[in-house]
């Protein structure tokens, strides 16, 4: 074997190491990352909780279309919707009266429930494809993964001024303290974690003290393969926030050469 030399032989130890470790226990859940979506259907979910079971098609939505306009709390704080797909009891009526979709869907913020039911209820995991053509024309910071937008950046720079609620302002105290979070394995660079980046986008009580307990240190069962399975980071940075495949965004110190395998 030619002799290696710098990067390349630290990337020979380090995906020996990777391997290794892949195969103690949990480690093999380390590499069970979803297939990634296109760009235009990243982000797009199907509530289909009884949507079927009543001979109705499910309904698409789309994250992206929604969050050019409002705050990730609007919906899961003030209007009450479930982190989790499919685990919020929206029903016509609660809808029609005002609750969950219809607290917007009302004719008077956006389109009403007014016969034009296959506009929602498509079930089509591409719906909205071609307002995402529109949105790549707009002059957005972007990223390699997940639609492409850097959301953090975007609000950041000013190119959107997502709302932070419709009638009940947040009562969240202001909160800007960056963390810095130990990886599991020691050949992995920490995790940093900016408050700052989160709170502005959605409440303290969204991610305290469910899923992780406010005092530092004290979360059972935090990990890699949890965060993979769809538990605390997962719940978000799956399908909807930046993928766990953007390693860097969450270790910065990773260089290039240090990827992990398939990633």
């Amino acid at each position: 074997m030619p002799y290696q030399t710098g990067s390349a032989l630290t990337s020979a130890i380090l995906l020996l190491a990777v391997l290794i470790l892949a195969g103690t226990a949990g480690g093999t859940d380390f590499f069970n990352l979803p297939a990634p979506l296109p760009p235009d259907q990243y982000g797009n979910i199907v509530i289909n909780r009884i949507s079927t079971k009543n001979g109705v098609k499910p309904v698409s939505f789309s994250h992206r279309i929604h969050r050019m306009r409002y705050t990730c709390r609007v919906c899961h704080a003030e209007l009450e919707f479930n982190m989790k797909t499919n685990s919020t009891e929206i029903s016509e009526s609660s809808s029609r009266s005002g609750r969950f979709c219809g607290a917007c869907h009302n004719g008077k913020i956006s389109f009403k429930h007014n016969g034009n039911c296959d506009r929602c209820h498509n079930g089509d995991m591409e719906a909205g494809g071609d307002k995402f053509a529109e949105l790549e024309k707009l002059p957005f910071p972007r990223t390699f993964y997940g639609d492409g937008i850097n959301w953090v950046e975007a609000v950041t720079q000013g190119k959107i001024t997502p709302l932070n609620h419709l009638k009940v302002k947040s009562t969240s105290i202001p909160f800007d303290k960056t963390l810095l979070l130990e990886a599991e394995w020691s050949i992995i660079p920490p995790v940093i974690f900016p408050h700052k980046e989160h709170t502005a986008w959605i409440d303290c009580d969204g991610c305290h003290p469910d899923p992780f307990n406010i005092k530092r240190k004290t979360t059972q069962h935090f990990s890699m393969s949890a965060i993979l399975r769809g538990e605390f980071c997962g719940e978000c940075h799956l399908n909807v926030a930046f993928p766990m495949n953007d390693c860097k965004r969450c270790h910065p110190g990773m260089k290039d050469d240090k990827k992990m395998p398939g990633l």
